[in-house]
């Protein structure tokens, strides 16, 4: 990674935070600090960002609260602290000069490069199968493995259907 690269930093904290916490491309997206919950060890999904509109997260029941594991909230810590917007409103993986939502298709363009990186590219341009959205599902296959309820892991996914928490 080339020294000038201002997003690897971000991408590294993105790309772990999403493989650890199972949150969807648009919910990190719009993450903010004041939804990182330090003392309670959580992350508070509360809006969402889709085709550049801010909005609610996906499922009915609106908001909810994913644990934050140490690693997670270690890389956090550090990402917070070389930060220019560390307020309460700004966003945690903004683009690091302007403060601006992290494209979404930048994102996917930088994943699909990290991944020809680090040689887990089947094809050129594609992954195998693995996308962005793959790190959701790691998450959830992770916590399944480990014997977390399926009631708990479907609300910290936030699926409306316990039968989408099977898949």
């Amino acid at each position: 990674v080339p020294t000038d690269d201002v997003l690897a930093p971000v991408d590294r904290t993105l790309y772990l935070t999403a493989a650890m916490t199972g949150l969807r491309q648009g919910e990190l997206i719009a993450l903010r600090w004041r939804d990182v919950d330090w003392p309670a060890c959580l992350i508070r999904v509360r809006q969402n960002i889709t085709r550049g509109r801010q909005g609610t997260p996906k499922s009915r029941r609106g908001s909810r609260a994913v644990p934050m594991a140490d690693r997670v909230a270690a890389a956090l810590d550090r990402h917070f602290e070389r930060s220019a917007y560390q307020q309460d409103d700004d966003l945690v993986f903004c683009h690091p000069h302007t403060g601006n939502p992290y494209d979404p298709s930048k994102i996917r363009e930088r994943f699909y490069q990290a991944m020809k990186v680090a040689g887990m590219c089947n094809r050129c341009k594609r992954t195998g199968g693995i996308t962005f959205h793959s790190l959701r599902h790691t998450f959830g296959t992770r916590m399944a493995a480990v014997g977390t309820p399926l009631r708990t892991l479907q609300e910290w996914m936030g699926h409306a259907d316990y039968k989408t928490t099977l898949i």
